[in-house]
């Protein structure tokens, strides 16, 4: 199967949106048809919302790294494209029409997607070209910050493309779970069906509200549910007797008359009393408070479990670097094809001051100042060659020892860009030297703004050392590392040294 660079997007509503932002920040091209009105008002608030959350999620850099067009018709969304991803009405003939017209354009190694979330993709590939590679790529909402997403192959999909899709939505910083046969609603939906069938039951019933019945899920069960789920979690409760022993206590309760695998009846009754109380519960709040805050708690939940590197944070650990690799793609391009005057700083990181980076007199804080440098040393690192393979074979560069000179303050919405200049370095050790300046503009030519002297906001010093992060300890870097240590070393060995380097505090 071919690399994925270009995604055609077919709906952007909710979940074609949501789609549209992993993508993007991911650096993949899009290309949208839906012929609504109101759908670039819809998109520029998921891609908002969807940049704010990252930016909370992870200190990774993130960005729209990709290009988004919005055309005219089916066949201009899907033609030339990698990957396709419909998100269309969640009905079958409108579907089985969608999907015979995407295939029609598209090559036959070209992996097409539905986001349905209970159609089955046998009945999808009925009468299209090259059926073997049609699949449902079932997302859950927010798409751009839940991972899940279910893989379900039809009678005539092949094992290759299941396996191409996984790697694909893997990449993009998902969790794909291929569901070994197809069946209606799939996985995760027919588990949930089940809780909302109760809860309507529990309402209709006047046994509770619709607020606490809520309530009886996200401050308890729902909590756990975001790292552990009911076998895992009713094996514990076995205690050290296991599941069998918790079957053998509460196995025959299946046979008890506790809840209804039937909905109620909805009757005009049952629909008032759930639209009454569900404004009741959101008090006011508008759609994009309410997913906002949605987002703050997906974000925490996210943070939390990455700490402990499990479950969805594991996920989220091994995406970040995938964010670092996108953010600093073209410092790394422009090492391979020698774009940069190495006999200078190199210019490697640019960005700007965020919102919730500012304290309460709207400059940017102490923490976000070591980000940023940090964001600049982790863009050296891909320069020379230091990525998300290089960490997973053990290796990596430690900070031993820093220091900072705060010169400027710089205000919410103003242009940075870092240079970096290479003092020393062996094959353990890497002395570098980083200055923070105020942009002007952005795209100018390095030369320029060395020469130009834009605003100097801070600079650091650092001392970082090569380490072995599985041994913990300090090891000699990779020869190709060291090499490139050693020539930009060599490069920069005549630039003057910043009056700043070697200074401790209150000397001159």
């Amino acid at each position: 199967m071919r690399v994925v660079k270009k995604v055609g997007l077919i709906g952007g509503g909710v979940i074609g949106s949501a789609w549209a932002a992993r993508l993007l920040i991911n650096g993949i091209d899009v290309r949208l048809y839906d012929p609504a009105e109101g759908v670039e008002r819809r998109i520029n608030d998921v891609l908002d919302n969807a940049i704010r959350a990252y930016r909370k999620m992870t200190l990774a850099p993130v960005a729209i790294n990709g290009v988004l067009t919005r055309v005219d018709s089916v066949q201009q969304a899907v033609t030339g494209m990698d990957f396709i991803q419909e998100s269309g009405p969640e009905r079958i003939d409108i579907k089985k029409a969608l999907m015979q017209e995407i295939c029609s354009y598209t090559d036959a190694d070209v992996i097409v997607a539905s986001s349905s979330s209970g159609l089955l993709p046998s009945e999808m590939q009925a009468g299209v070209n090259h059926p073997q590679r049609l699949i449902i790529g079932h997302p859950f909402n927010p798409v751009y910050l839940m991972p899940l997403v279910e893989i379900v192959g039809g009678g005539q999909t092949t094992a290759q493309v299941k396996q191409a899709a996984a790697k694909f939505y893997q990449n993009i910083g998902m969790h794909p779970l291929i569901v070994k046969r197809e069946i209606e609603a799939f996985l995760a939906d027919r588990m949930m069906e089940v809780l909302w069938r109760e809860a309507l039951h529990l309402l209709n019933e006047d046994i509770a509200t619709v607020a606490e019945l809520d309530q009886a899920i996200c401050y308890g069960a729902g909590i756990r549910w975001s790292f552990m789920g009911p076998f895992e979690t009713f094996r514990i409760a076995g205690g050290e007797g296991g599941m069998r022993h918790f079957m053998a206590q509460f196995g025959p309760s299946l046979k008890w008359p506790w809840a209804r695998f039937d909905g109620p009846d909805l009757t005009d009754q049952l629909l008032d009393t759930l639209v009454a109380q569900s404004d009741e519960q959101a008090a006011g709040r508008s759609i994009l408070e309410l997913e906002r805050n949605r987002d703050d708690c997906i974000v925490s939940v996210l943070q939390a479990l990455r700490s402990n590197d499990y479950a969805a944070g594991k996920t989220l650990k091994r995406y970040e670097e995938k964010l670092y690799e996108v953010s600093h793609q073209a410092a790394m391009s422009e090492s391979d094809a020698g774009v940069h005057d190495v006999r200078q700083p190199l210019k490697l990181h640019t960005d700007s001051v965020q919102p919730e980076w500012t304290d309460y007199n709207n400059h940017m804080t102490e923490s976000r100042y070591i980000q940023v440098f940090g964001d600049a040393s982790d863009a050296l690192f891909r320069y020379i060659g230091v990525n998300q393979d290089y960490h997973a074979q053990g290796f990596s560069y430690y900070t031993a020892e820093a220091h900072i000179n705060y010169i400027r303050e710089v205000a919410v919405g103003q242009p940075l860009y870092v240079t970096t200049q290479i003092l020393a370095g062996d094959q353990k050790r890497l002395h570098i030297f980083h200055s923070m300046h105020l942009g002007r503009d952005l795209g100018r030519d390095l030369s320029e703004d060395l020469n130009g002297g834009d605003t100097l906001l801070a600079t650091t010093e650092q001392m970082l050392l090569h380490v072995n992060t599985h041994q913990g300890r300090v090891c000699p870097a990779r020869a190709d590392v060291a090499e490139r240590v050693a020539k930009l070393v060599s490069a920069q060995a005549n630039l003057e040294r910043p009056i700043q380097v070697g200074r401790s505090i209150g000397t001159k």
